[in-house]
C-alpha cells in the first residue's frame, strides 16, 4: 500500500506540472493571438491541449490506484509579453517535466509499479516533442528576429482583409 501511495504522490506532482503548463501556455496563446502572432498562438494553444490530455492520463492512473486527484487550484502564471521570454519559459517548463518524469519513472519502477513508470516514460517523449517545438521557434526568433513576428502579423492582416472583402462580396 505504501508503494501505491508513493506512486500517487508522484503522479499528483506530475499533474501540478501539467496544470502549470496548461495555464501558462493558454496565457501565451491569448497574448500572441492578440498581437496577431497566429502561428505562435496556435502552437501554444495546441501544446496546452496536449498538456490537458496528460492531466487526464495521469488522473486516470491515480484513480485506478484508488488515490485522490489533486487539481492544485493555486496556480500562478507569469505575465510575460516578450515572445523570446515566453519561449524560454516554455522550454524551462518542458525541461523540468522531462527531468522530473524520468526520475519519477525510475522511482515507480523501483516500487514495482510498471504501469505508472511506463506512463511517465511516455510523457517524457511527448514533453521532449514540446521542447523541440519551442526550441525550433526560438531558433526562428534568433535567425529572423522581429521579422519573424512581423510576418505572422502581416499574415493575420491578410486573412482579416480576405474575410472583410468576402463579406462585402456577398
Amino acid at each position: 500500500m505504501e508503494n501505491r501511495q508513493k506512486s500517487i504522490e508522484l503522479l499528483n506532482k506530475a499533474i501540478l506540472e501539467e496544470l502549470i503548463s496548461v495555464h501558462q501556455y493558454m496565457y501565451f496563446h491569448f497574448v500572441c493571438g492578440d498581437r496577431g502572432y497566429n502561428l505562435l498562438s496556435s502552437i501554444f494553444r495546441r501544446t496546452a491541449i496536449d498538456e490537458m490530455v496528460h492531466v487526464e492520463e495521469l488522473a486516470e492512473r491515480i484513480l485506478f490506484l484508488k488515490g485522490e486527484v489533486d487539481m492544485h487550484t493555486e496556480i500562478k502564471i507569469k505575465h510575460i509579453h516578450e515572445v523570446e521570454k515566453m519561449l524560454l519559459l516554455a522550454k524551462e517548463l518542458e525541461n523540468k517535466s522531462i527531468n522530473d518524469y524520468n526520475n519519477w519513472a525510475k522511482i515507480c519502477g523501483d516500487l514495482s509499479d510498471s504501469a505508472s513508470k511506463r506512463l511517465l516514460e511516455d510523457l517524457v517523449k511527448k514533453e521532449e516533442e514540446h521542447y523541440d517545438q519551442f526550441d525550433i521557434e526560438m531558433d526562428n526568433m534568433e535567425k529572423f528576429g522581429d521579422n519573424y513576428l512581423a510576418l505572422q502579423s502581416i499574415e493575420r492582416s491578410k486573412q482579416a482583409a480576405k474575410g472583410i472583402s468576402s463579406e462585402t462580396e456577398e
